[in-house]
């Protein structure tokens, strides 16, 4: 695990508190307002930040998200403008930042030197929705030399067996898909959610545990985290901010002060559920 990562870990279990993860696409909703909204969602109480690399068939995503990812690729945005936003992110805070996206671009650039690259960049790991750890033995391995921490999912319905030798190949944190589906889906049977979070909190020994998907109010997040050492929310981060750019009556002002009043609510109960 990176060093930022394990001292933000470290410090939220010494104080009793559940990690916040918030995902932003880069290069969304218009490459000028993803730096200054990074910096709200730091501000707004955000533990880490997961920059999303956009990426032209998200298959783990459901429609929020795969629309952010259209908008940011026919603004330009690449795969190393993912790293420049690292470079000014880290410039300004230590709070740790993890890339998330799809292993096909990472491939063609090269694992070695991609990870070298997003290292020197202050990225401090990769989630990879589409990567079974038994398969990511190169990256894992170039990751480890570059100090980055490789984080791999759950869900639902992997078997105890796998949720182990995933905690085993994990050096970030095990991220739990709350549903079989897509980032976004519905919640559709709490009590199944909680029983399967329970198990997975008994499976994994090693790592943190960390939830996410369908998350979309402090109260969701207060109660699927109540098995986990966090959680994530990206469709819902996601869905308020396209709300907001496109609503020409919004100032860039106003646009800023939603996205951290929705933000600090998600960790401190002060605001309500984006629909």
């Amino acid at each position: 695990m990176s060093d930022r990562l394990q001292a933000m870990f470290d410090a939220l279990k010494a104080r009793g508190e559940k990690a916040m993860g918030l995902f932003l696409t880069n290069g969304f909703p218009d490459p000028e307002s993803t730096r200054p909204l990074l910096e709200v969602i730091d501000e707004a109480g955000a533990d880490f930040i997961e920059l999303g690399m956009p990426f032209s068939d998200p298959l783990a995503e459901g429609v929020p998200i795969q629309r952010a990812s259209e908008r940011a690729l026919q603004h330009g945005v690449r795969l190393t403008d993912a790293f420049r936003t690292a470079e000014w992110f880290r410039a300004r805070s230590q709070t740790p930042l993890l890339l998330m996206g799809y292993l096909n671009p990472i491939y063609r650039y090269g694992y070695r030197a991609f990870c070298r690259d997003a290292a020197q960049a202050g990225v401090d790991g990769l989630i990879l929705a589409d990567l079974p750890p038994e398969e990511g033995q190169e990256l894992a391995d170039a990751a480890r030399a570059a100090g980055l921490a490789m984080v791999y999912l759950i869900a639902p319905n992997t078997p105890d067996e796998r949720i182990r030798a995933i905690d085993a190949r994990a050096t970030g944190f095990v991220y739990a898909v709350s549903v079989t589906g897509l980032t976004g889906s519905q919640l559709a049977d709490p009590a199944a959610v909680e029983a399967y979070l329970q198990r997975a909190r008994r499976q994994v020994t090693r790592n943190p545990l960390l939830v996410g998907f369908g998350i979309k109010s402090h109260e969701d997040a207060r109660r699927l985290s109540r098995h986990t050492d966090g959680f994530i929310v990206g469709s819902a981060l996601i869905r308020l901010v396209e709300r907001l750019w496109d609503d020409p009556a919004q100032t860039f002002e106003s646009r800023q002060e939603t996205v951290r009043r929705f933000v600090h609510g998600l960790k401190y109960g002060t605001s309500v559920p984006i629909s």
